[in-house]
């Protein structure tokens, strides 16, 4: 599933709520030659479909890549910093063994492979410089008027 446009602004938008006012900034990785050109080619088509744009923000997660089973890259952009700093949403998850017990007996289970899933939930207006990467093409941000982000939250 790729969500080619953003979902519509809710009452559940993600607001990044930090403990600590110093904003984090990440390193700039080395990339592998098909790492540069799988990663030049994400922003080229997110900052044509308006998902990404060029950012001045002061902080920056770095971005890596991660290979997937098919033998594919996955980009992932390293947000620890900005984890470490992030207040906690502390929605309530069920127990492990309650999710066991709930599945008991399931004989047919799904697999989804989710494209930029994250374009299915939107942050808040204001913390998008939060949401800023820094590649050696520059530094990028999620644009909030066009896309979205993908922190997870309960929406109801």
């Amino acid at each position: 599933v790729k969500a080619d446009k953003p979902p519509p602004h809710r009452a559940c938008d993600h607001h990044i709520e930090r403990e600590d006012l110093l904003p984090p900034v990440g390193v700039i990785y080395s990339l592998s030659k098909n790492e540069s050109e799988t990663l030049w080619a994400y922003i080229s088509e997110n900052v044509e479909k308006g998902c990404i744009r060029p950012s001045s923000s002061s902080t920056g997660a770095p971005v890596l890549f991660v290979k997937k089973k098919d033998g594919g890259l996955c980009l992932c952009v390293e947000y620890r910093k900005l984890n470490a700093v992030t207040r906690k949403n502390m929605y309530p998850f069920p127990p492990m063994n309650h999710l066991l017990t709930i599945f008991n007996g399931s004989t047919i289970f799904s697999k989804i492979d989710l494209c930029a899933a994250y374009n299915l939930l939107r942050i808040k207006e204001g913390d998008g410089p939060l949401t800023a990467f820094r590649t050696k093409y520059g530094s990028y941000a999620i644009w909030l008027d066009q896309c979205s982000f993908f922190f997870p939250e309960s929406c109801e």
